[in-house]
């Protein structure tokens, strides 16, 4: 199903013209989802045809929301955050991902945006198979309220993907289109 959904995003995408740009758009409610007064962003550098949110990013910044990046720190374990500005120095990882350094702060986002292959119609999402993130939205919202953000293109919602019981549902979706709640 990931091979296939990879697929579809990258065919899709190809078509898909401006998009990230109408994104930035919704930063203004993107903010308003959060009931802190200047939230902390945790946005994500893109990969392949993932919908790209660095021009919401730099929004967020402009509006005076605090960005950060997500770190992988081991296999198994919930990510960290590291604030990160549109432009900052990055170092590179294994699958090339790229991430803030140790020099970076550790934050705790009160606001993710989550990439994603596949989302149901309740939320629950078809990554890329690693568990990072719904070990590390079960953490965080353990520690405090937060609000998780699937960000694709609307092609990418169907009406169901498989899920176990571990898994973390989002509790929005953000696409060109503009912002859904999902319905547990």
């Amino acid at each position: 199903m990931r091979v296939e959904a990879r697929e579809l995003r990258d065919r899709e995408a190809a078509n898909a013209g401006p998009a990230a740009l109408e994104v930035s758009g919704w930063a203004a409610d993107l903010l308003a989802l959060s009931r802190v007064e200047r939230p902390i962003v945790s946005s994500y550098l893109v990969i392949g045809s993932e919908l790209d949110p660095a021009p919401l990013t730099d929004r967020l910044k402009e509006l005076g929301a605090t960005t950060g990046l997500p770190v992988m720190t081991a296999k198994a374990a919930p990510l960290e955050f590291r604030t990160w500005m549109p432009g900052g120095p990055l170092v590179s990882r294994e699958w090339g991902i790229r991430e803030p350094g140790p020099d970076c702060a550790v934050v705790e986002p009160d606001i993710l945006l989550v990439p994603l292959l596949l989302v149901g119609r309740t939320g629950h999402r078809l990554g890329y198979g690693g568990g990072f993130y719904d070990r590390t939205l079960e953490r965080l919202r353990s520690r405090k309220s937060i609000v998780a953000i699937g960000f694709s293109y609307l092609f990418q919602k169907v009406d169901a993907v498989p899920q176990e019981a571990y898994d973390q549902p989002l509790d929005y979706l953000l696409t060109p289109s503009g912002f859904e709640k999902f319905q547990p």
